[in-house]
């Protein structure tokens, strides 16, 4: 049993982000690795519990049944965890956020600066994630705030608009120029190498369906793990990167990059913090809610 509990940790994490990679990020093992403790507990156990597929991988009929009992193991000893904690922490207020890797780096830190400065003894958690694991982390009641994309549906949800985002690809001058001189006849859609962020990504799927709508398909993607690195990539030469404009706005300026040529342009998209409508009013929330903050 001591060694199933590992292997229902790995599980427990699989499932719950429904990507081998991911679930390896978030254990800080390898991908073989994951892949090998749940072939495991698979032969342990007798059944099949994920099928995969090109986009990661689904639980079946036998793995959704396990996976709800873990699911609520897991949540049990959390709890316990979260009860020992407040017990110790005593009036230590705590303030739990989530958002994107992206958006804590280059719209949360300028408000956790202030905040920190103005609450120096508030003990704050940050959890990185999708915009849609985000408000569930809302809905379970395991943040008190998140930094998103507006929700499409914001029954239950207070959201707090911060600015407009919009899409682009871009690169270096250089970079263009040579694939214009080596393909001269050919579309930098098949030829060049686009870096995207992952699959998973809220940017990602949002460019996808914009590229689906007007009939484009790219045929080199190299996908990146986080917008910093797409960022960097473009910046020495490695291709075309796909990005959120305003947060290179120093490089367009600067002309180490430049924004590549479309036949259509990307939609806004809104972010903000957003909240359970019922903390709306909680005092720990309001700072991020006000005209003061950056």
């Amino acid at each position: 049993m001591q060694e199933n509990l590992s292997l229902y940790h790995v599980f427990y994490t699989v499932g719950r982000t429904g990507n081998i990679c991911r679930a390896a990020r978030e254990l800080y093992v390898s991908q073989p690795a994951v892949s090998r403790s749940i072939q495991k507990l698979e032969e342990n156990l007798g059944v099949l519990l994920f099928k995969r597929n090109s986009h990661g991988v689904t639980l079946t009929p036998e793995g959704t049944a396990l996976f709800e009992k873990v699911q609520n193991a897991f949540s049990l000893i959390q709890d316990g965890e979260d009860q020992i904690l407040r017990g110790k922490a005593g009036s230590i207020p705590r303030l739990r956020l989530g958002t994107s890797s992206t958006l804590c780096r280059y719209v949360l830190l300028s408000y956790l600066r202030p905040y920190i400065s103005n609450h120096p003894q508030t003990r704050i958690t940050i959890s990185c994630q999708s915009t849609y694991q985000t408000l569930h982390l809302l809905d379970e009641e395991k943040i008190d705030l998140g930094l998103a994309a507006r929700p499409r549906k914001l029954q239950g949800y207070y959201f707090h608009p911060l600015l407009h985002i919009t899409d682009t690809f871009v690169a270096t001058a250089t970079y263009l120029k040579n694939q214009a001189e080596l393909f001269p006849d050919e579309s930098l859609f098949h030829t060049a190498t686009f870096m995207m962020l992952d699959e998973e990504n809220i940017t990602r799927q949002s460019v996808n369906a914009q590229l689906k709508e007007h009939q484009l398909e790219l045929t080199h993607i190299l996908e990146v793990t986080s917008m910093d690195l797409v960022i960097r990539f473009a910046q020495i030469g490695l291709g075309i990167a796909c990005v959120i404009r305003q947060f290179v706005e120093k490089e367009l300026t600067a002309g180490t990059l430049v924004e590549v040529p479309m036949n259509f342009t990307f939609p806004e998209r809104e972010i903000g913090f957003v909240c359970r409508q019922r903390d709306r009013e909680n005092s720990m929330l309001q700072e991020f809610f006000t005209p003061s903050s950056p």
